[in-house]
């Protein structure tokens, strides 16, 4: 009955503190012993696990993937073959679940492109962690009938980023939409991008 225990890795617990100071403090609060801190580790724990503020920004960003990837769920989405409604549903459930649970880590995510922007390593990485949530979304996009797949992921990509930026620190922050007007916006997208939208 060894080490089959389910709690956080020591290095899932510096991650994860790195993400709550990101998204309470900001990155000026992101520091080696806050991290200790607010883990609850001993002083000198994050210095032995990521050295310099680089590495500690790239365990940040790397478990902001992999939180990312369990609230959005790229790859449950349905299949197209169940034709382009069950997709905008699929959409717009992962999007109405980062909006209303998980707020906080649209913060870290903010805190860390813009940083990303005046480090070009970080820049590399993190555009790397982003390649996971495109690249099956081109997939899907090109799977439903798109005729330029890539220029259609960026559309909706950057649809939702807006959505998401609106919702969380821009002007409509203190009004989330409902699950219902997430999809019918995901439906107007979708339909128009690519086919006509059924009328009824």
């Amino acid at each position: 009955m060894s080490s089959n225990h389910s709690g956080p890795t020591r290095a899932d617990r510096i991650a994860d503190a790195a993400l709550t100071l990101l998204a309470e403090r900001g990155m000026r609060g992101l520091t080696h012993r806050a991290v200790d801190e607010t883990a609850g580790l001993p002083q000198g724990s994050t210095s032995n696990h990521a050295r310099t503020r680089l590495a500690l920004l790239e365990t940040a960003v790397r478990r902001l993937a992999v939180r990312e990837g369990r609230v959005l769920s790229v790859d449950e989405l349905p299949s197209p073959a169940g034709g382009l409604d069950s997709l905008v549903d699929g959409m717009a459930l992962a999007l109405h679940r980062y909006l209303t649970r998980h707020p906080q880590l649209l913060v870290c995510r903010y805190e860390l492109a813009l940083e990303a922007t005046r480090r070009p390593e970080l820049r590399t990485f993190f555009d790397e962690t982003g390649r996971q949530f495109r690249e099956p979304l081109t997939d899907l996009l090109r799977a439903a009938g798109s005729r330029a797949p890539e220029r259609h992921t960026l559309s909706l990509v950057a649809w939702t980023e807006g959505i998401m930026f609106s919702c969380v620190a821009g002007s409509f922050h203190a009004s989330v939409p409902t699950l219902a007007e997430l999809r019918e916006g995901f439906g107007e997208l979708l339909h128009g991008m690519l086919g006509p939208h059924p009328s009824s």
